[in-house]
C-alpha cells in the first residue's frame, strides 16, 4: 500500500483543518517541522493563531505579508558592523534569513500581528459572509417563493 505523506499541507493551511485532520489521520503523518519551527493553534470557533518562534530577530526585520490567500511571513537578519567582545565558541541559536507561507482558507482574515518574547503571533479570524452560512427553512406547508435578482 503505498501511503502519502499530508504534512506540507496539514501545516500550511489555516481553516481547512477539518479536512486535513481527518486525512492527516487516515495516512497516519508525522510532524516533523523545519525551520522556523511554528505553531497553529485554534483559539475559538472562528478565530485561529499562528505563533512562529523568531528568537534573535527584531521586530524591523520581520514582515507578514498577505496575497491571495497566501500568509508569508519574512525575517532577514541584517549583518551588524560592530565589533563583538569574544569569539563565538558554538552557535545553536539560527540567525538565518527566512521565509515561510501559510495557505490560508476562503473568508479568513489576519486581525493582528504582534512579537512578544521571541514569538511573533498572528492572530485569524474565520468571517464567513451572510449569504454562505446555513439557514434554516420553516417547514409548513407553505410554497416558498424566492425572489431573482434581474
Amino acid at each position: 500500500m503505498r501511503s502519502f505523506d499530508l504534512t506540507p499541507f496539514y501545516r500550511s493551511t489555516v481553516g481547512f483543518d477539518r479536512v486535513f485532520s481527518m486525512l492527516d489521520q487516515l495516512s497516519g503523518g508525522d510532524q516533523s517541522q523545519t525551520y522556523p519551527p511554528y505553531n497553529i493553534e485554534r483559539t475559538g470557533e472562528n478565530a485561529y493563531r499562528i505563533s512562529v518562534a523568531v528568537a534573535g530577530f527584531a521586530e524591523p526585520e520581520l514582515s507578514v505579508e498577505i496575497k491571495e490567500n497566501a500568509l508569508t511571513v519574512k525575517g532577514e537578519k541584517k549583518q551588524s558592523e560592530e565589533k563583538k567582545l569574544g569569539e563565538v565558541l558554538y552557535q545553536g541559536i539560527a540567525g538565518r534569513s527566512f521565509e515561510r507561507r501559510f495557505q490560508l482558507a476562503d473568508h479568513v482574515l489576519v486581525q493582528a500581528a504582534q512579537l512578544e518574547n521571541g514569538l511573533l503571533h498572528i492572530d485569524l479570524v474565520r468571517e464567513i459572509p451572510e449569504a454562505k452560512k446555513p439557514r434554516l427553512i420553516p417547514i409548513n406547508g407553505k410554497q416558498i417563493e424566492q425572489k431573482l435578482a434581474a
